[in-house]
């Protein structure tokens, strides 16, 4: 079973940093695509960045990319989101989740993973 769980959310002034972590406390997330998404308050669930188990090839939703950087440590079995010029409209619970069965980028980016964590509060202050 695998299960997901976040860390590193916070408070943080627009223009910082902030690194998320996801570890997987049931299987290793080794040979599984991983990703991150969010949901801002009032808004939908959206894509934020993923990675793949070959090659560690990545993907980003246009409005992170430049600024956010998806990473993996497949020794530790975790995964990282490093999110730099943070603006407040980065304010979501951002969320990790495994994709097991080997989806397009397509069918990632519109939300088709397999296991989820319960989330991990960003919140990026004006």
């Amino acid at each position: 079973q695998v299960q997901l769980v976040e860390s590193g959310g916070g408070l943080v002034q627009a223009g910082g940093s902030l690194r998320l972590s996801c570890a997987d406390s049931g299987r290793t997330v080794s040979g599984y695509a991983m990703g991150w998404f969010r949901q801002a308050p009032g808004k939908e669930r959206e894509f934020v960045a993923a990675i793949s188990w070959t090659w560690n090839n990545t993907y980003y939703a246009d409005s992170v990319k430049g600024r956010f950087t998806i990473s993996r440590d497949n020794a530790k079995n975790t995964v990282s989101l490093v999110m730099n010029s943070l603006k407040p409209e980065d304010t979501a619970v951002y969320y990790c989740a495994a994709d097991v069965h080997g989806r397009s980028w397509g069918a990632i980016a519109n939300g088709g993973m397999d296991y989820w964590g319960k989330g991990a509060l960003v919140t990026v202050s004006s």
